[in-house]
């Protein structure tokens, strides 16, 4: 009989080297499936960008993604949860349109909710009116109603002021508003983890959440004569009605804020939510949130 190493003859030694080789095959083949279930990174667009997962605050992934930017309308998001953190706040109190809004308007050739001078809308239209169309017209009136101060210009300052003590309590060092819409003068910035994380806060008010996955309303508001006229506002939004799960939240662009969208979808309970900034279009903005959301069900 032929005797291999340490007694064991050869068809032991045989198989012993199968086994093994086996072995190293099949757990080969667990990694090589491990690497494989591993979603590729995406490639997007857009200069910045965040994604996490909204019920346990991982990151789920970043590009520069606590560099400053411009954010547009998206600064808007602010705007509202400003004004839904007001003590006592009443929804249906009445705001008398002004003449100065409507020449902001035309001044600074700004989106617009269309609002007409004289008309009375509620504090919940105008909020679908700043987010649904993004009117810079009712970022104003909200700015005016909600700060403090005896002159319009006094008022708004207290408002932005405001804004900046909400992202100092939320924790973020790389946020700065110098206005209520994003037309600011040079001091407007933000970074898509801090936008994604004033988002996140502001969807846990069922007031914000409703609005921002409303994709069109008709509201009727009071004339100056005491009459009434609708409201038709469509949103910004093209994820959604096109992207399943979608539920919000804003659009945003402009001269160096280029194309933005803080976005958010909701599937099988888990909820992914994220931001995009200085994107090259509209339709690239809205191919890069859907790849970030794709990947973001996926981790």
């Amino acid at each position: 009989m032929n005797i291999g190493p340490k007694g064991m003859n050869r068809a032991t030694v045989a198989a012993t080297v199968a086994l093994t080789a086996g072995a190293v095959l099949t757990g080969s083949a667990f990694a090589s499936a491990a690497q494989a279930a591993a979603p590729p990174v995406p490639t997007i667009a857009a200069k910045g960008g965040f994604v996490m997962n909204d019920g346990t605050g991982k990151a789920l992934y970043t590009k520069t993604a606590d560099t400053r930017r411009s954010t547009g309308s998206t600064t808007k998001i602010m705007t509202a949860k400003v004004v839904l953190a007001q003590k006592n706040l009443n929804l249906d109190s009445k705001v008398t349109v002004q003449k100065a809004y409507s020449d902001y308007i035309v001044k600074n050739t700004a989106s617009s909710a269309r609002l007409i001078v004289g008309d009375k809308v509620t504090v919940r239209q105008l909020l679908y009116g700043l987010m649904l169309p993004s009117g810079c017209d009712a970022a104003y009136a909200l700015a005016d109603k909600f700060g403090t101060g005896s002159t319009r210009a006094a008022r708004v300052k207290s408002f932005i002021s405001k804004m900046n003590a909400s992202a100092k309590s939320l924790g973020l060092k790389n946020t700065h508003f110098d206005s209520f819409d994003g037309i600011g003068s040079g001091s407007n910035y933000s970074t898509p983890r801090d936008l994604t994380k004033i988002a996140s806060s502001a969807m846990k008010n069922s007031t914000f959440r409703a609005i921002v996955k409303t994709k069109s309303t008709k509201q009727k508001v009071t004339t100056k004569s005491g009459g009434y006229r609708y409201m038709s506002w469509s949103n910004t939004n093209p994820l959604l009605g096109s992207y399943s799960g979608a539920i919000g939240v804003k659009t945003g662009s402009g001269p160096s804020a280029k194309y933005c969208l803080v976005f958010a979808a909701t599937r099988n309970g888990k909820t992914v939510i994220g931001t995009v900034l200085t994107s090259t279009s509209a339709t690239a903005r809205t191919a890069d949130a859907k790849k970030l959301l794709d990947y973001g069900f996926k981790k």
